[in-house]
């Protein structure tokens, strides 16, 4: 018993029975001390910024350096492919033939292209071989059309996802992007061909499509990129792109040769539309393909497609990152 009281009388000071405080010990840091009483200051007084950096919080859905920003994307490549995988499966699942779409809705499309330029208006006489030169140019055409309008409508239909998950929003436009390739990619098992049955031999120039294709798709992927943040804030932006492309179309040089279409012309108009990147890629894609495509190449066509694939992509990526809090709001 007399433990026990002694025991009581080291805990309790005072008989009266109140606690008193105890002093702080030399073996406890007087920066333990300060801390403790820091963090026992009410809070009501304090603003959101100052409880967020007394408990070192960061803001939801705040968006990271740009840097970071482009790891997280590769971070979530495999998210990338399965959402490519998966659109491209639904857009074509409600249809009798599926993705054979993908080769058809290119040669049907070259097909109707032949009848009206080719017989009708009779473009293809300064070609030698226009079918090869049509279909080339419609193939490479229709890849950055399909990537920009899908790219348009890539975050306003998907706001259900963009709501429920945290995830870069640019792998959005990189997916739609990712599809249009794949379309690009089974096309030319079609294409391929048809430049052998019009005459055109195998040559070591078409492994130049590997890079025409891989600056096409940086100038597609940056563009895309714009259209998705303008087609976020204004929904009709992929109602009035179909007309805008279109247009675009009929300046690139698709179905006529721009060298033969300009003679006679100011000489800046025929370089004004040979350097827009409409008609480069194409341009690119047929004098790797084809032994006379009916046309000298564009000077320095190299350097201008590179050059459009950096000033679409670079500025592309940072205008549609500078708006990465503001898609699903609202």
């Amino acid at each position: 018993m007399s433990s026990g009281f002694s025991t009581c009388d080291a805990l309790f000071a005072g008989s009266d029975g109140v606690d008193a405080p105890r002093a702080p010990s030399d073996d406890v840091p007087s920066s333990t001390v300060t801390d403790v009483q820091a963090q026992s200051r009410p809070l009501e007084g304090l603003s959101p910024e100052e409880l967020a950096a007394r408990f070192d919080m960061q803001r939801a859905g705040a968006r990271p350096p740009l840097l970071t920003y482009v790891r997280d994307l590769w971070g979530r490549r495999h998210f990338i492919v399965s959402y490519t995988r998966a659109s491209t499966a639904s857009m074509y699942s409600s249809s009798f033939l599926g993705q054979i779409w993908q080769v058809l809705t290119p040669l049907l499309n070259a097909a109707v292209y032949y009848l009206v330029f080719g017989y009708l208006l009779a473009t293809k006489r300064s070609i030698p071989n226009y079918i090869g030169y049509l279909t080339i140019g419609i193939f490479f055409f229709s890849y950055m059309q399909n990537s920009i309008i899908n790219g348009s409508r890539s975050v306003s239909n998907n706001l259900s996802i963009i709501r429920a998950l945290h995830f870069p929003r640019a792998s959005l436009p990189l997916g739609t992007t990712a599809m249009a390739l794949q379309q690009l990619l089974a096309s030319l098992l079609a294409l391929l061909p048809i430049v052998l049955l019009t005459g055109e031999p195998l040559r070591l120039t078409w492994l130049e499509l590997i890079p025409i294709v891989f600056f096409e798709s940086l100038f597609a992927l940056g563009v895309a990129l714009v259209v998705a943040r303008i087609g976020a804030a204004i929904p009709d932006t992929s109602q009035f792109l179909p007309f805008l492309l279109r247009t675009w179309l009929y300046l690139s040089g698709i179905f006529y040769s721009i060298q033969v279409f300009t003679r006679g012309k100011p000489e800046w108009v025929r370089v004004v539309l040979e350097l827009n990147p409409g008609a480069v890629y194409p341009e690119l894609a047929r004098h790797a393909l084809l032994v006379d495509p009916g046309s000298k190449l564009t000077p320095h066509a190299w350097l201008v497609a590179a050059g459009w694939a950096v000033v679409a992509l670079v500025p592309g990526l940072i205008y549609f990152w500078r708006g990465e809090e503001q898609y699903g709001r609202g």
